[in-house]
């Protein structure tokens, strides 16, 4: 894992799954697991995140509201599909109303296996989500000094 300069918040959206996905997400924030341990703060508000945590398969009703989510979030950001209904659809994906998984809304960078994921897989998804935040912070801050760069030398 690679060192943050600031603690990584997440925020965690229910696009309509049964709940076990979301169960364990809150059990990874115990005690038990204390995810907390990465420097990593649950916040409410996308306006505050870095990382997206969804469960559950998109459908009809959720597609506006988890895109308004996605891009409330700030830049950088790194989505996170928890279990196989954020995958696939997963049990649902045959519902009239179930157009898949998350990826046909928002890009995934991070897929967590399970039905219902286990918080160990969670955690281990979290952690590749900050080397992935990471490397877009990088990113983001050598594009914007070259276009520092480009703008001195025009004026």
């Amino acid at each position: 894992m690679t060192y943050l300069q600031k603690s990584p918040w997440i925020v965690h959206y229910n696009a309509s799954s049964c709940n076990g996905c979301d169960i364990e997400i809150l059990a990874a924030l115990t005690p038990l697991f204390d995810v907390e341990r990465f420097g990593i703060v649950n916040t409410g508000n996308p306006k505050h995140a870095d990382i997206l945590l969804c469960t559950g398969s998109v459908n009809e009703q959720n597609k506006v509201p988890l895109k308004n989510v996605y891009d409330q979030i700030p830049e950088p950001k790194v989505v996170v599909a928890i279990g196989i209904c954020a995958a696939t659809g997963g049990i649902f994906r045959e519902c009239y109303n179930v157009s898949g998984g998350i990826d046909k809304i928002i890009p995934v960078d991070v897929w967590v296996p399970g039905c219902a994921a286990r918080p160990e897989s969670i955690i281990d998804g979290v952690v590749k989500a900050l080397g992935i935040l990471e490397q877009k912070r990088a990113k983001m801050l050598e594009k914007s000094g070259s276009e520092n760069i480009k703008a001195g030398e025009a004026v």
